[in-house]
């Protein structure tokens, strides 16, 4: 872990947007849900790419993210899910989830493209879907 990563001093928080912890990873509920059913899936270590993984990391990174993946698709029932894995603004393995809905603004681009205000929920129903989400994790 180091001092200047944004991703590593998050991992020790179990705030309110906090889904779960997986064998590799840990989810985050995204503050700003313009687009419901957002989230991170972050390294629980600290590298910046794919590459610094050995094999076996890699593919438990992969399982983690593909059952978070499958947990939305359950909860949201998305048109598409996107993967974003981007690191150039924050350098740590970390992934967006996008579930993209019916009666998206832009179905065709990025939701990086998406001017908005972000829309941050009620704790309460952040709460909710939080734990609609770990239900359908299992």
């Amino acid at each position: 872990m180091t001092e200047e990563c944004f991703m590593c001093t998050r991992l020790s928080d179990n705030g309110p947007l906090f889904v779960a912890d997986l064998p590799s990873s840990r989810v985050y509920f995204n503050e700003d849900q313009f687009f419901p059913g957002w989230v991170f899936v972050v390294l629980k270590r600290h590298a910046v790419e794919l590459y610094d993984l050995d094999p076996g990391e890699r593919a438990a990174l992969i399982e983690d993210v593909t059952r978070v993946a499958r947990a939305l698709a359950r909860v949201y029932r998305p048109v598409k899910m996107n993967y974003e894995l981007l690191g150039n603004l924050v350098p740590h393995i970390h992934w967006h989830l996008v579930p993209r809905l019916e009666g998206d603004p832009e179905p065709q681009g990025p939701v990086w493209r998406v001017e908005h205000e972000p829309r941050a929920l009620p704790l309460d129903e952040a709460r909710r879907r939080i734990a609609e989400i770990r239900a359908a994790l299992g």
